[in-house]
């Protein structure tokens, strides 16, 4: 008997075996408290060594361990909803490279090595963006490529302002306790907020919804949009001990309100949940702005195990609807696909903090924390909006797609349920459900001391309940009643297009920047700066080694017809 094994099955056994061995050894590591440096000598040369450095500590052994097993599901669950596609292999490669990038990033302290991860995160997220090849997804690429460049240029920047303390190893500046340059942290900053897309990089993590679904689940939840919020928990201790982190908390509180704001405006299925995707990374890097790194890491653990199963379901209902991502085409899914709409359920209530799930764990520690600390009047009120918000929409999206009647269009599109896809599932649901309680057991065997009044304790339950009247409010309107945005037609348009980020980012900035670049192409390089530069340069040292050569050759000339008429005088004076 033989047995075949596909490409993709190969890929996620392999995944998930590297996924337990670091859960093992991320276990044994917190508890012993231990951290393994490695450092692998490449060359020498004289008295120069280039050395590959590794870190081996609970942190990066616990993140690797989510990302092989969250990669491992998103395999298994692509060689269903890829099957139909003849370049899966090409599909599978590029995936395996991004996991492959975001290990080395996870496992090197060095800023270089950091640099080559980081780089190879935003090419083959730019590959899988225009994976399918046509004017929507090259557009979409090429917004998302060209904003990552500018994390890409400021961690450039920062490994030349780091060799002062003579070497490119973050521990040593973080040994220096933040004592170091300023930019260096502003560069640092500015990096990761260009990769978790918070403002004014927003725009581009919508428009990666132009990739396939699987890619949308594993770059939203482990690789990608993560990787800003991991450097930033890394390079922590210098970044808390200058003013840097107030700018954070104001820029990601906005950030976290305007994504959850826009998310109630929008019909795509993909993009509400990566409008999610935004908000809840705006509340990682709040609370680790307030000086939380450990709760940044917790929540962006549990968040990644119910975001990714999240978009799993979502990419199911979008493939057994006919492809369709509008939720107004959709409706009454209950009956149709019940796993599905159960596992969806338990995602959309864990991102809304719904006791006892994943997201509870983190978002509740993280709310009271918030609301315990230093927090001034705008940036509570950011808070408390944007937490009713995220139910809001979600309410919003489980009406529209789970609940209702049914749609026509659903009826006549309607395919059944994938069994593979639901085991893919599965996995996750399992985590989306147990992770957070795990996780918290394992970070926080002390808890946080929250020492707060009633009403306060009992905000946060409140605001859950509210979100959700309005959100089920705003549905039955939207249903019963006439449409009275019509009416404040310009206010909805802002609201609902993130401010009109993308417009910005991907007409007038780039407009503006394509001509400024086109500007100074033709007068400079094309222009002043070859007259005044290089072949400025080089003509007015050969005009000038011209009118040398020239004076050299009469001379010569000079010196030769002296020599001849010389002879001939020498020998008329001999003859006579």
């Amino acid at each position: 008997m033989v047995w075949k094994i596909s490409m993709h099955e190969v890929s996620m056994i392999s995944l998930g075996m590297i996924s337990l061995f670091c859960g093992f050894k991320e276990v044994e590591k917190l508890l012993s408290g231990v951290t393994d440096f490695i450092e692998w000598e490449l060359l020498s040369l004289n008295s120069s060594q280039i050395v590959f450095t590794l870190i081996f500590d609970w942190i990066s052994m616990l993140f690797l361990s989510l990302v092989c097993l969250i990669s491992s599901s998103v395999l298994f669950y692509s060689g269903s909803y890829m099957s139909g596609d003849k370049t899966l292999s090409r599909f599978i490669y590029l995936v395996l490279l991004s996991v492959l990038s975001m290990s080395m990033m996870i496992w090197s302290p060095n800023l270089i090595s950091i640099l080559l991860g980081w780089d190879g995160l935003g090419l083959v997220s730019y590959a899988l963006v225009i994976y399918y090849q046509n004017e929507k997804s090259a557009n979409a690429g090429m917004l998302t490529v060209l904003s990552n460049r500018v994390g890409d240029v400021a961690i450039l920047l920062s490994i030349g302002l780091m060799m002062k303390v003579g070497g490119w190893i973050f521990f040593y500046e973080v040994s220096t306790n933040g004592s170091g340059c300023g930019l260096f942290k502003c560069l640092v900053v500015l990096a990761a907020m260009t990769k978790s897309a918070q403002i004014p990089f927003s725009a581009w993590l919508p428009a990666a919804m132009a990739a396939p679904t699987p890619v949308s689940a594993l770059v939203h939840s482990s690789t990608l949009v993560t990787a800003g919020v991991y450097l930033m928990i890394r390079f922590y201790p210098i970044i808390k001990s200058s003013g840097v982190s107030e700018w954070l908390l104001i820029i990601s509180c906005l950030t976290m309100f305007m994504a959850g704001l826009g998310a109630n405006f929008e019909y795509d299925l993909k993009k509400i949940i990566a409008l999610s995707t935004l908000s809840q990374l705006g509340v990682m890097l709040s609370i680790l702005a307030l000086g939380y790194s450990n709760l940044a890491f917790f929540h962006l653990l549990s968040h990644a195990l119910f975001k990714a199963l999240l978009f799993m379901c979502a990419g199911m209902v979008i493939h057994s609807v006919g492809d369709y991502q509008d939720i107004r085409y959709m409706g009454g899914l209950v009956s149709f696909l019940p796993l599905t709409v159960t596992y969806m359920s338990i995602a959309n209530l864990s991102l809304c903090g719904f006791p006892f799930l994943a997201g509870f764990y983190s978002k509740d520690v993280i709310l009271e924390t918030a609301f315990m600390g230093i927090l001034n009047f705008i940036s509570m009120l950011l808070y408390i909006t944007a937490t009713m918000f995220t139910v809001t929409y979600t309410m919003r999206l489980i009406f529209y797609t789970l609940m209702g009647e049914f749609n026509l269009l659903c009826m006549v599109n309607m395919s059944g349920s994938d069994k593979i896809m639901e085991k893919s599932m599965s996995v996750l649901g399992l985590g989306a459900i147990l992770g957070g309680s795990l996780l918290s057991w394992l970070l926080f065997p002390e808890s946080y001391m929250i020492c707060m009044s009633s009403f306060m304790k009992m905000s946060v339950l409140m605001i859950v309940i509210l979100g959700s009247l309005l959100g089920m409010m705003m549905n039955f309107m939207n249903s019963t009643y006439k449409l009275k945005s019509l009416g404040s037609f310009s206010i909805v348009v802002f609201l609902g297009s993130m401010w009109f980020m993308p417009f910005l980012s991907s007409m007038k900035i780039s407009k503006a920047s394509l001509v400024s670049g086109n500007m100074i192409q033709t007068a400079g390089d094309k222009g002043w700066y070859e007259y005044f530069g290089s072949q400025g340069i080089y003509y007015s040292l050969a005009k000038m080694f011209n009118v040398l050569n020239f004076m050299q050759l009469e001379k010569f000339k000079s010196f030769m017809k002296v020599f001849v008429f010389s002879l001939i005088l020498v020998s008329v004076y001999l003859y006579m």
